[in-house]
């Protein structure tokens, strides 16, 4: 007596294993293989041959990897949480304090605050009562380019 396993319990294992394997690592790979395996069922259920079944799986997995993976993992891509720092990103300040980059110093006052500054240009010296924009924060220092 001789036992075969239904084609679509098969399908219905590695549809299992797709979704443990997805849960474990989270790179929106083998979730498409477990819609191709749900594919391959319905193939399997319509009576279709194992070649078959296999070229659904495999058709619908990296179509669905091609068209859908980037669209739902950009979703799904968090943003970065801003600072109050972040706030003066753009922001035009006065120089206070000579900024020179070969003697590492210099200072602006920015919103009524006093920060540290560099010049994004290494080999520019800005003078105090100069206009600036802040173009990045490295650390506690604001990077500034002439307005």
């Amino acid at each position: 007596m001789t036992m075969t396993i239904s084609p679509i319990y098969i399908w219905v294992g590695v549809l299992i294993f797709c979704l443990v394997a997805e849960a474990c690592t989270v790179q929106l790979i083998t979730i498409w293989f477990a819609v191709g395996s749900v594919g391959a069922m319905a193939a399997a259920a319509m009576g279709f041959g194992e070649t078959v079944q296999l070229g659904v799986c495999l058709t619908v997995a990296i179509v669905m990897l091609l068209l859908l993976r980037p669209v739902v993992r950009g979703k799904l891509l968090t943003t970065v949480d801003r600072t109050n720092a972040d706030r003066i990103l753009d922001q035009t300040a006065i120089v206070i304090q000579t900024i020179d980059a070969k003697q590492e110093i210099g200072q602006i006052r920015l919103m009524g605050q006093i920060w540290s500054a560099r010049a994004a240009d290494p080999n520019d010296c800005i003078p105090e009562g100069e206009t600036v924009v802040v173009t990045a924060i490295s650390g506690v220092k604001a990077i500034v380019k002439r307005a």
